[in-house]
């Protein structure tokens, strides 16, 4: 807003915005300030001069930002397109010139007052003229005091900033933090080979003799194999520590023959009352001349001679090699070992017909080691190595069924010539882990996988196509085994890696066998033990052995309602996992194996 030179204030200066805002607080009548000639040329001699500041009404606690002011009032000095203040300053009047008050509506603060005016703190040029304000740009004399020192201020710390260089620094900053880094370090450049001092080495590290001939180079040595490949074919039954003298074998040889051909007294099997099994079971303990390392590396398997006589034990480790143990030998030649395999030995029985005949199967091959002849007969050769398990489908022990990781089975007749099967079948398995016979119905088979355990009728096996008689339902993961009870087959006990045993009801082989009783057994025995595996004692029907996690380390034993019944433990001597247990068919005896290839014998 301007002063004309008649005396008239001229608003049309202001911005349109200031201009309404003036008109709105301007009471009716009172929209112009207007001086007559007469007046003016009064007032001009007037000896006190009055300097009236007009600013228009602004909304409370509104100012301009900072960077409008300084574009406007830079350092070019133009103050605007011709020069005129922007809209919301405070206009200074020449001395000299007096308007009259304004009138206020009613209930609104007196014009320049800071409470109309909407802005914090209005100062009075004539209160700070020794501002500086001579120093300053023409654009910069129609403000207010308070206005050039704000913006000199601003203008001051603007300068400060900008020596700083503080974007710059920011920019190379914000450039180091984005480059990416090179992943590859740069390995430091050998030093070149003239630029190092050479050392000093005796003839005896030159390999030079004091004569100064060179000395031959020794040729290298082949590594020995930790697990030598054993030959197809019948092996000799010559024990691994005595290779070159087979006699100090004889003795153990001798002992097994001898009670091979003893008749064992045919009882026939029954199940005694609950509480003489118990009794039985908490008068078996383990004594230190009980426990003999009887293989190199992990027991997979064992098999216990049906001599009442003698403890003669055979266990079979993850390398191949198969240990004999005569426990009432209390001398170091009690045990031999033999390597009849070139992988883990999985799965073994003596012969129920001829104990004579100990059968052993690994990946490649079912092998019978025959006492009598001293020898290990090859029965069966599996070109792709992967068969898993065994059993005898009669009670001469002519035939078998082997189970294969590929999930299928074979029929294997030790009758006929050749070391192929007579017949493989698909059974819709991912892998088989462990097959079994029925007891009495030896038609009937019962084979365990990854999460399916089904009785499948061997005699109507085809290559393909094959459909379960039953099937046991409830398994979550891989079933590590799948076993009838010894005497009837009217159980089932399953050992899964969701951490359950589980028993099945099989007294009528339906399409889905019901389940008896579960029990929460914790199964997960890692990658250096072998699986637990539950098995029947085989002079309690509705009994079982499994090994446990728990500690004290410790064999348990179920009965079929999942009652614990009775735990074998010992604190001074069994302080490993034995994963691999088996039960003497008609002696109170049991026998654990660990992974360190290390036996224990619990007996009366």
């Amino acid at each position: 807003m301007a002063v004309s030179q008649a005396g008239t204030l001229e608003p049309e200066e202001l911005s349109p915005r200031s201009r309404q805002r003036m008109q709105e607080s301007t009471p009716t009548g009172i929209a112009e300030l207007q001086l007559s000639p007469e007046q003016g040329e009064r007032r001009a001699g007037a000896a006190r001069q009055l300097r009236v500041l007009l600013t228009p009404l602004a909304v409370a606690g509104r100012r301009l930002p900072q960077k409008r002011l300084l574009g406007a009032y830079g350092d070019d000095g133009g103050g605007g397109a011709e020069g005129r203040a922007p809209a919301g300053k405070k206009l200074c009047l020449e001395p000299g010139r007096r308007t009259p008050a304004r009138a206020s509506p009613p209930g609104t603060p007196p014009a320049g007052s800071q409470a109309g005016n909407g802005l914090d703190g209005v100062w009075d040029a004539e209160s700070d003229e020794s501002d500086g304000a001579e120093a300053l740009p023409d654009g910069y004399s129609q403000l207010s005091a308070y206005e050039r020192k704000r913006l000199k201020n601003i203008t001051e710390n603007a300068k400060f900033f900008a020596a700083l260089k503080l974007h710059e620094s920011a920019a190379k900053l914000h450039q180091i933090a984005t480059k990416r880094q090179s992943r590859v370090t740069r390995r430091a450049k050998a030093k070149k080979a003239e630029d190092e001092t050479v050392r000093r080495r005796s003839m005896r590290l030159q390999r030079v003799e004091p004569s100064g001939i060179p000395m031959p180079k020794i040729p290298a040595q082949p590594e020995a194999e930790e697990y030598p490949q054993v030959p197809a074919g019948p092996l000799p039954m010559v024990s691994e520590d005595q290779m070159g003298n087979s006699k100090l074998t004889e003795n153990l040889l001798t002992t097994w023959m001898r009670i091979s051909e003893m008749k064992a007294s045919i009882t026939e099997k029954h199940t005694c009352d609950m509480k003489r099994y118990e009794d039985s079971l908490n008068s078996m303990v383990l004594s230190e001349d009980n426990i003999k390392k009887v293989v190199k590396y992990r027991v997979c398997s064992m098999a216990i001679h049906p001599s009442e006589s003698i403890i003669f034990v055979a266990a079979g480790d993850k390398s191949g090699q198969i240990g004999l143990w005569n426990v009432n030998c209390k001398s170091e030649e009690g045990a031999h070992v033999f390597i009849p395999h070139n992988y883990p030995v999985t799965c073994m029985h003596f012969s129920p017909f001829n104990p004579a005949h100990l059968l052993s199967l690994s990946n490649d091959t079912l092998r019978c080691g025959d006492v009598t002849r001293a020898v290990f007969d090859e029965i069966c050769r599996s070109s792709e190595e992967n068969l898993s398990s065994f059993d005898f489908l009669e009670d001469n022990a002519s035939t078998a069924i082997l189970g294969d990781w590929d999930g299928s089975i074979a029929v294997v007749d030790r009758r006929t010539p050749g070391m192929s099967s007579e017949l493989s079948a698909d059974i819709g398995f991912k892998r088989t882990r462990t097959v079994h016979v029925h007891p009495v119905n030896k038609q009937y088979f019962i084979a365990a996988g990854s999460v399916d355990v089904c009785i499948y009728d061997v005699r109507y096996l085809k290559p393909d196509g094959n459909k379960p008689v039953s099937s046991l339902k409830g398994h979550t993961r891989s079933v590590a085994s799948a076993y009838f009870s010894p005497v009837t087959g009217n159980r089932v006990v399953t050992v899964c890696a969701d951490d359950k045993l589980r028993v099945y009801d099989t007294t009528s082989l339906s399409s889905t066998v019901a389940v008896l009783s579960t029990i929460r057994h914790n199964s997960n025995t890692g990658r250096w033990l072998t699986r637990f595996r539950a098995i029947w004692d085989p002079k309690q029907e509705d009994c079982f052995v499994v090994g446990s996690m728990a500690r004290p380390r410790q064999i348990e034993v179920f009965q079929d309602t999942g009652k614990l019944l009775h735990s074998f433990y010992n604190l001074d001597f069994l302080s490993s996992v034995c994963s691999i247990n088996v039960v003497h068919p008609s002696k109170n005896i049991l026998v654990g194996g660990n992974s360190s290839g290390r036996l224990h014998v619990f007996k009366e």
